[in-house]
């Protein structure tokens, strides 16, 4: 479904993702994992159009050359991107937040609806809450919008960035159960960064170890769980006592 192709961003003039190269297959769940500033969420932002590219970068969604789309092209072709921080919008209902995410269907009214209606089965909170300001929500509620919010532009790639950060254990085990039944129930494919390392690879199909800029490993999730030296770096576990 997705394929990065020696994808190379910079920052000015300092160069962070130096030529990676990554594939999605419909209907997986894949992960990148790495250290803080390792380029996990440059890569997102890089897909999402966010970010230019440099010469000789390709990033292709079902073989079309997407490189050079601008953020609201990529959405267009049904990528969508939930973002690290959440960024949702304090001060717009949760209603409001989650029409703002299909803002490239407001003709489809009909069908903004029963996909909004399909959200509130999915997140019950949301339902609860659809009245109130995005920023009276909990921590765990804002994410869960902000994951909502991207599934109203019906993307077939969700990009996920850091769902976990900044929430307490068990809300982090909601999200990931969320994160499951959207891939196994719903058939969405899934692009994941995530900081907890263990969680993620627990529920990705393959995964992708991020080290400055370059991909250094790739496996299955389970073979990358069990690897020394992923243990040792990114679960903080002492495997050379």
């Amino acid at each position: 479904m997705l394929k990065l192709e020696n994808v190379k961003v910079a920052y000015s003039n300092i160069e962070v993702l130096h030529g990676i190269n990554i594939e999605v297959k419909k209907g997986e769940i894949v992960t990148i994992i790495g250290a803080n500033g390792a380029g996990k969420t440059t890569t997102l932002k890089s897909i999402a159009g966010v970010l230019p590219k440099k010469k000789g970068s390709r990033i292709l969604f079902h073989d079309k050359d997407i490189t050079n789309f601008l953020a609201e092209k990529v959405v267009a072709e049904r990528i969508s991107l939930s973002p690290e921080g959440r960024h949702i919008f304090p001060a717009l209902t949760v209603q409001d937040n989650l029409a703002m995410g299909a803002y490239l269907r407001f003709r489809d009214k009909k069908g903004i609806e029963e996909d909004m209606q399909k959200i509130f089965k999915m997140f019950p909170r949301l339902e609860e809450r659809k009245k109130q300001l995005g920023k009276t929500l909990s921590g765990g509620e804002q994410q869960m919008l902000a994951i909502a919010r991207a599934l109203m532009s019906k993307p077939e790639l969700l990009m996920l960035d850091e769902p976990s950060t900044g929430l307490a254990p068990l809300i982090v085990q909601e999200i990931f159960q969320i994160i499951k039944k959207l891939n196994q129930k719903e058939g969405l494919t899934i692009l994941l960064v995530e900081q907890n390392a263990k969680m993620a690879l627990g529920v990705a199909d393959r995964g992708y170890v991020l080290k400055n800029g370059e991909i250094v490993m790739s496996d299955t999730g389970a073979n990358l769980l069990k690897d020394d030296s992923v243990r040792a770096a990114y679960l903080g576990e002492n495997v050379y006592r």
